[in-house]
């Protein structure tokens, strides 16, 4: 995955401020609201690049959205639309929150099953796969995908562990042709 180096440096100013002032973890929290925000609404990011609104009204638009967040976690949003750089957004929420995960030993995965995973299922996925990564834990996403037949796939950044009945049944057909 390639970093984008802007995203980065606002990332690890935040963040140092955020250990500064003991905010990580609620500041991490926040930057998941911002990022769950974009990601649901994409028409969010294309009003920050509208030619018709000024930088003022933008900034209003913002402060409205996000008004229930930190005042710096707010400004940090309003200093990137400023200087033009909201579309880095989503990238400073999650170069922040891997600078967290990394302080703290953890990392993100998304784990694909049948059905919604039950909390005792969740950690005991979390304690098998975060010794795999050298992880002490995993903040897990899960992702209902009917197509995996039975079993589960978890993703952790670039690597994937794919125990599903589907990819089974892949590997199979692989071999059998070969």
């Amino acid at each position: 995955m390639s970093r984008n180096v802007v995203a980065e440096r606002y990332a690890l100013a935040l963040y140092k401020i955020a250990k500064e002032q003991n905010q990580v973890n609620k500041w991490e929290e926040e930057l998941r609201v911002v990022r769950r925000s974009v990601k649901d609404n994409p028409d969010l990011l294309s009003l920050f690049s509208s030619p018709n609104l000024t930088i003022l009204q933008k900034k209003n638009v913002a402060k409205e959205v996000f008004a229930k967040l930190s005042p710096t976690v707010v400004n940090t949003i309003l200093l990137l639309i400023d200087k033009n750089r909201h579309n880095h957004l989503v990238d400073v929420a999650n170069a922040f929150i891997d600078y967290a995960n990394q302080d703290n030993g953890v990392a993100e995965a998304t784990v694909y099953s049948v059905r919604a995973l039950t909390a005792s299922e969740t950690e005991a996925i979390s304690a098998t796969f975060a010794a795999k990564v050298g992880r002490r834990s995993l903040n897990i996403e899960n992702i209902v995908d009917s197509d995996l037949l039975g079993g589960i796939k978890v993703q952790i950044g670039n690597r994937i562990f794919d125990g599903s009945l589907r990819g089974q049944l892949d590997r199979l057909a692989r071999t059998l042709t070969t």
